[in-house]
């Protein structure tokens, strides 16, 4: 009996020794798991970010291909779609909890394509999204419908509109859902840069520990106010007007199911409905300020200048609106896409590439991006060289500049004509470019499939805008030409090719017109290590 009393005693002493050296193991190495709501819905990730801390400096030891910076439509996007490739995503984005932003509520069909394209359809299910079916123009008491031409699509291809922030924690959720996806609430501060070549992110995570993160590539898309594109890119950021912001609720559009475009003094008022009671507005109002809201100023110009330019149907809501209050602006940023070549890093998003939002094609252009990038990737099993993996990324550059530049040029020289200017030529245009669009036919659906995106060719933008102009010095010459009349012609035709030909060159005119002719466009994928 005392010889078993004794083996007891010493199988309990080893067994708690085991025990206090497993506590003290487990305390020294620590496990960090996403932050954020929904991320793999509990499950771990096999994306394990063990984190070493030498001499006060932490980093995350992680095995990660890819670090996305930002969760927005694009850094989810792009997350699910490098993920479901099975690549191992690290996203770290500064607030995961739901945005809520007054743009980016509008996707146009041609991006409702590329969400089918990369399985991310269901995105736009169950946030009480509305079809779109194309626009409704409105001009000094007239107005117009154009259709976007789905005839040849399947029935559920449309537009879509909704609430940005719904949209975007749904492609969250489900880019969380892939084992292989980490989503981790953090404030990236830096790209960090060994000679020339990215090797990860500095960041502060959700509780103030500043951190190191490392993958053979970084991209960057976070957003329109990012603050490291400045070493990814030549960032030439133009704001030329601001949005004030407002949600109408419990009121009739007088075209359903469709996008509204006002074309008032001084520029556009936007009108589309982003759920089943609610229809954002959007002012904008040129230049960089808006008259201020805390004095007053801006409550009576909505009221006394913008309620009587727009449709009776809404001015009663658009009052009640303004009166309570909750008004909101934000300027709206234009920049082409001028990038630097990095080796292990790349821009994606409005991080990289802005246009004026007046036609809604932010979206489309970033998802178009994504479908670029996978389709150049799918191909690699190793990205780890990155001088390789640089140079053949340069094909990107041209290969998206189809969709890109087409949207990005409509959208500055749609602005451009639609918005008020007491020069005659100006004036002129503006009208051509109503009545021309109200002929139907080819002459809507033309351009209204370019604003779609659902035929993103650049020599028909130009075809399409110069046959406004040229339709405009038409009415202008007929029955009976007179001095005055040739002379605002001739200036209608230099004042348009003064609005398209800066945007086409700031886009590239040989990528954008001749792709083929660039080196980069025939780039082959790197020969495996």
């Amino acid at each position: 009996m005392e010889g078993q009393l004794l083996i007891g005693s010493v199988f309990g002493s080893v067994i708690g020794f085991i025990l206090i050296y497993a506590f003290f193991v487990m305390k020294s190495v620590r496990k960090v798991h996403p932050a954020g709501a929904g991320n793999n819905n509990g499950k771990p990730s096999s994306v394990t970010t063990k984190i070493t801390c030498i001499n006060g400096e932490c980093r995350s030891e992680d095995v990660a291909d890819v670090i996305i910076v930002g969760a927005g439509v694009a850094g989810a996007a792009l997350a699910h779609t490098l993920g479901k490739d099975g690549r191992k995503v690290r996203v770290i984005e500064r607030d995961l909890t739901e945005p809520d932003r007054i743009v980016g509520e509008l996707l146009q069909p041609g991006g409702y394509l590329k969400l089918i394209e990369l399985g991310l359809e269901d995105c736009v299910e169950h946030i009480d999204a509305q079809r779109v079916f194309g626009y409704a123009l409105f001009k000094d008491g007239r107005n117009t419908r154009l259709s976007y031409p789905l005839e040849n699509h399947q029935s559920d291809v449309a537009g879509r509109s909704f609430h940005n922030g719904r949209f975007i924690q749904k492609m969250r959720e489900k880019a969380s859902l892939l084992p292989n996806v980490q989503l981790e609430q953090g404030t990236v501060s830096s790209l960090l840069e060994d000679n020339g070549t990215i090797k990860g992110v500095m960041y502060k995570t959700k509780t103030g520990e500043l951190m190191k993160a490392y993958a053979p590539l970084t991209i960057v898309c976070d957003g329109c106010f990012s603050n490291l594109r400045s070493s990814l890119c030549d960032p030439q950021v133009d704001v030329p007007s601001c949005f004030v912001g407002l949600i109408l609720e419990n009121c009739q559009l007088p075209y359903e199911n469709h996008g509204h475009v006002v074309l008032a003094d001084p520029s556009p008022i936007l009108f589309y409905r982003i759920s089943s009671t609610e229809i954002r507005c959007l002012v904008d109002v040129p230049g960089q300020k808006v008259p201020s809201l805390s004095n007053g100023d801006l409550s009576k110009y909505l009221k006394t200048f913008v309620a009587p330019q727009i449709p009776v149907e809404l001015q009663e809501a658009f009052i009640a609106t303004v009166d309570k209050g909750n008004i909101r602006t934000m300027p709206n940023r234009s920049m082409a896409a001028a990038p630097y070549p990095t080796p292990g890093a790349l821009l994606m998003g409005d991080a990289f590439n802005m246009r004026h939002p007046l036609t809604g094609g932010g979206m489309t252009v970033a998802l178009s991006d994504i479908v670029v990038l996978r389709n150049l990737l799918r191909p690699l099993h190793d990205i780890h060289d990155s001088y390789a993996l640089c140079n053949y990324l340069e094909s990107f550059y041209t290969l998206r500049k189809p969709v890109a530049s087409t949207i990005n040029t409509l959208a500055g020289a749609l602005y451009k004509v639609f918005s008020a200017s007491p020069d005659e030529a100006r004036q002129e245009m503006r009208e051509a470019c109503f009545d021309y669009l109200s002929l139907g036919g080819v002459f809507s659906n033309g351009p209204i499939s370019l604003l779609s995106g659902l035929n993103p060719r650049p020599l028909s933008l130009v075809v399409h805008f110069f046959a406004v102009a040229i339709y405009g010095v038409g009415r202008l010459l007929l029955p009976f030409p007179s001095p005055k009349r040739m002379w605002i012609g001739a200036r209608l035709i230099t004042g348009a090719s003064g609005i398209i030909f800066p945007i086409i060159k700031a886009e590239g005119v040989r990528q954008m017109f001749f792709p083929a002719t660039v080196p980069a466009y025939y780039r082959a994928p790197p020969p495996p290590q």
